[in-house]
């Protein structure tokens, strides 16, 4: 018998944690390979986290609502047979022992300092109601007193206090909306003498007035989903500097040769032919030519991909967003590419897509044409530096030249809106990729095979 630990995997170059929101299998059950056995949540993505290995859930490491660093141990799997025990042996665990030994002496004397220097932190073990460990430290941490803590209202499962609801009582006590009670650890820690400056800080820092609700008004708390994605869209805003550009397409060629192949291409692969992958195609083109678009920023360091992994934002049913990725998209002919697009689609709406396909995407584009936008100003998914929205395809009149004249005729066309980073991404290169897609699209060949 070995025990294997189950971990929680990385989800994202952005996504640092995740929050467990359920235990999909108890202390002795059995678990079979690549089955699920827990759920957790990002800004990203709800996923099912299943097992490496076929055994039996020993031991439980997290409650429901806790937050998980990633690469944490989630679960304990008991296995038999010579499977590796990812726990490590004896010399593992003396080597990690001694390499943390130093830091561990550090923070013990830190702890000490601050123990003889500062009132007893408040115990809750004396409390009826349950607390996440990370709910007790962040109270700890900003002198929350059991009586306040005891009156928030929580709203994970239960009735049990998120971190979002502890640090949106800290929020609203720090702003004077709620009266803070004894806080012995800042007190002690702070004397009276710095009050000055904080006061100044705060009251140069405009606050927001309070929204007034009136009779017959409805209610509706943000989801749990809905905050982090707001919390995403600002920081993505804080970060980037955000410019546009856009370019109107005649895709005339496209919409015919799609209406004359797709009854056929669904008769002989069993999928729909959609514009999407069309559209993907022209993307990765378009990034193989300008690869100084297929590029992050990190610090001073621009770092440029190596593969081209697009993004493609897919609504959920809820009206929350999520981001599948197409991996080495530039590689894939165009009955790979209707094939990943349909699969990551009909997964995403279902929430069945894994951790590792909404992760690592180098570029994004998203189709606000399908709520019949004519075109749009996305947001920039973080890391990267530029997002495409593809707008509504529609039929309008149209000069046409021709080696007889100019003539006045029908055609397909449509907007292409690029959001680029311009920290890094100038006007002419950002403006270059956009009319690349669009060349790609309008030079499309009628007469193509499929």
């Amino acid at each position: 018998m070995s025990k294997f630990e189950l971990k929680l995997p990385q989800m994202g170059e952005s996504v640092a944690e995740a929050t467990l929101t359920a235990w999909l299998k108890e202390v002795g059950d059995t678990i079979e390979m690549d089955e699920a056995v827990f759920e957790i949540a990002t800004d990203k993505v709800d996923s099912e986290v299943p097992s490496e290995v076929e055994g039996v859930l020993v031991e439980k490491r997290f409650n429901v609502d806790d937050v998980i660093k990633v690469g944490e141990v989630v679960a304990v799997i008991q296995v038999e047979g010579d499977v590796a025990d990812t726990s490590g042996g004896d010399e593992a665990q003396e080597a990690v022992e001694e390499t943390v030994a130093e830091p561990v002496q550090q923070l013990e004397k830190q702890m000490t300092q601050v123990q003889e220097s500062v009132a007893v932190a408040p115990d809750f073990s004396s409390s009826e109601r349950f607390y996440s460990p990370l709910v007790k430290n962040i109270a700890k941490e900003e002198g929350v007193s059991m009586d306040e803590l005891e009156a928030i209202v929580g709203t994970g499962k239960e009735g049990r206090v998120t971190k979002n609801d502890i640090m949106a009582y800290l929020e609203s006590r720090s702003n004077g909306g709620v009266q803070a009670k004894a806080a012995p650890v800042q007190e002690a820690a702070k004397p009276a003498q710095p009050a000055a400056p904080v006061q100044k800080q705060e009251a140069e820092k405009p606050k927001p007035a309070p929204m007034q609700v009136g009779a017959g008004d409805e209610i509706i708390p943000l989801t749990r989903m809905g905050k982090l994605i707001a919390h995403h869209m600002i920081e993505s805003v804080s970060t980037s500097a955000h410019v546009q550009s856009f370019v109107e397409v005649d895709v005339t060629n496209v919409v015919n040769w799609r209406n004359k192949v797709k009854n056929a291409f669904e008769a002989r692969e069993g999928e729909k032919l959609t514009f999407t992958p069309i559209f993907m195609e022209a993307v990765a083109m378009a990034l193989k030519k300008y690869p100084m678009m297929n590029i992050s920023l990190d610090g001073d360091r621009v770092i440029k991909k190596k593969n081209i992994n697009l993004g493609m934002a897919a609504a959920l049913p809820d009206g929350n967003l999520i981001v599948p990725v197409i991996k080495n998209a530039d590689q894939l002919n165009l009955v790979g590419m209707a094939k990943t697009v349909n699969d990551l689609a009909n997964r995403a709406r279902n929430n069945q897509l894994k951790p590792d396909e909404i992760r690592e995407g180098t570029y994004t584009v998203t189709n606000v044409g399908t709520f019949g936008s004519v075109f749009g100003t996305p947001i920039i998914n973080q890391p990267q530096v530029g997002i495409l929205a593809l707008g509504a395809i529609r039929k309008m009149p149209s000069v046409i030249e021709t080696d007889k004249g100019e003539f006045i005729g029908i055609r397909s066309k449509m907007f292409l809106s690029h959001s680029y980073d311009h920290r890094v991404v100038n006007g002419a290169l950002g403006g270059m990729f956009v009319k690349a897609v669009a060349d790609y699209l309008e030079a499309w060949d009628v007469n193509r095979e499929i």
